[in-house]
């Protein structure tokens, strides 16, 4: 198993790219099994979970080409779907979180689908009720086998329905939106997620052909079309990894230019950040971060402690908390963090708080950074990855420490961060991949 050799307390400098986005990539991957023809995607992220999934579909007799950096051509026209039942298909399956999302797809086109419990982050309970109530409500009936931890989905034909959705799920917004594109009649959605992933897919779909009304807000209305053409599509920039390297500039004092960020997509993430104290500028579609000795963290006007909360789209994205938490350690004040959708995801803090910080872990949701400004300095540390997000908040952490860190598990960071590595030590990181 590798692992990531840090030494810290070095200040980086120059320009960084953002790659493709991770959730927006697996989600079409899985709309590519919804036409027989050729469907070319391209800014596609070269990582773990996305990789995995291109090497599952292809698996599933899926005509899958390189056709250039980051583009590939995918053609199902002849999918094998007795795939679906070997114990190969079970293994890809179950380590891969994004696997839920062949669901609607399979069912849609092909009548059933067979998914493994679906593995990914160690971040407590992700429910899958949406994703199975939604397409049971278009006519599909599902078990779950306990003993071979298997779910079995299966519907004759799908007709559209009204759901009202009882969580803005992304992925269950997805996989009901796949499902809905080739079923009989009009599909109503309420509490849909509108994240930009969706709206890249709604607007993928409608260049294949599919009939979406409403993308961009939580209400979309769709009628079924019988079948669906091919198409290209272009991924957008990562907004999880901009956020990542805003605070990566912040924590080091480094002077960085996140180029090519797809600003305009990018909510109140920015704003995020500044109330922490964070200085950044745009310029075009990148983002200046200048060196800072030091920031503080705003209070509300009340002059209460700041919170920062998860929230449905517009609101902040529960994947940038933990990059967040990390930034405040070395801020000037206190804030309240506010996991609400997961409730093992800040359980990484006991790790900050051996290098260190000074943080409350309320409960499983919340945690109080209290923030020592500039004359703190993070001891190093050796320690493991639990997840993709936790992951590359300790090696921002890492970064800051004084002296050198050790971090386990880096598969869950290469899972969600193309060659990270190689791409800081272009910023002058003394990173090594052991």
């Amino acid at each position: 198993m590798s692992a990531f050799k840090i030494e810290g307390g070095h200040r980086l400098h120059g320009e960084i790219g953002v790659q493709g986005a991770k959730n927006e990539a697996l989600q079409v991957l899985c709309a590519t099994l919804l036409t027989s023809k050729t469907v070319t995607i391209h800014n596609l992220p070269d990582i773990l979970d996305v990789n995995n999934l291109i090497q599952l579909l292809a698996d599933m007799h899926v005509e899958v080409k390189k056709v250039g950096e980051g583009s590939y051509s995918f053609c199902a026209a002849e999918v094998d779907m007795s795939y679906l039942d070997t114990p190969e298909f079970f293994k890809q399956g179950a380590a891969l979180r994004g696997s839920i999302m062949l669901v609607g797809p399979l069912v849609a086109r092909f009548g059933h689908a067979v998914v493994p419990k679906p593995g990914g982050d160690k971040i407590g309970r992700r429910r899958l009720d949406t994703h199975f109530e939604g397409i049971h409500k278009l006519g599909a009936t599902y078990n779950y086998n306990a003993d071979a931890e298997r779910y079995d989905i299966v519907a004759k034909k799908l007709t559209g329905s009204y759901m009202l959705l009882d969580e803005a799920s992304v992925t269950g917004t997805a996989n009901i939106i796949m499902a809905a594109v080739l079923s009989k009649g009009v599909t109503t959605i309420y509490n849909a997620a509108c994240e930009p992933y969706v709206q890249q897919l709604c607007s993928m779909l409608v260049r294949m052909g599919a009939k979406i009304s409403g993308i961009g807000s939580n209400l979309l209305t769709i009628e079924g079309v019988k079948e669906l053409d091919g198409t290209e599509h272009t991924i957008l920039p990562d907004m999880i990894e901009v956020g990542s390297f805003i605070g990566l500039a912040a924590m080091t004092g480094s002077e960085i230019t996140i180029k090519n960020t797809g600003y305009d997509h990018l909510g109140i993430i920015p704003q995020a950040f500044k109330r922490l104290g964070v200085k950044l500028q745009r310029i075009g579609d990148s983002i200046y971060i200048p060196p800072q000795d030091s920031y503080t963290i705003e209070s509300f006007i009340d002059g209460s402690i700041l919170t920062l909360a998860d929230a449905p789209w517009p609101g902040l994205t529960p994947d940038l908390l933990s990059v967040l938490l990390v930034v405040a350690t070395k801020a000037k004040g206190s804030v309240l963090i506010h996991q609400k959708m997961f409730e093992s995801r800040l359980f990484f803090v006991d790790k900050l708080i051996d290098m260190g910080a000074q943080i409350i872990l309320c409960d499983p949701h919340r945690a109080t950074v209290i923030g020592l400004g500039e004359n703190f300095h993070l001891r190093p540390a050796r320690m493991s990855s639990p997840d993709i997000r936790a992951g590359i908040a300790l090696l921002i952490a890492a970064l800051c420490a004084d002296g050198t860190s050790v971090i386990e598990n880096i598969n869950q960071i290469d899972r969600g961060y193309q060659n990270i590595d190689g791409r800081l030590r272009q910023l002058g990181a003394k990173i090594e991949r052991i």
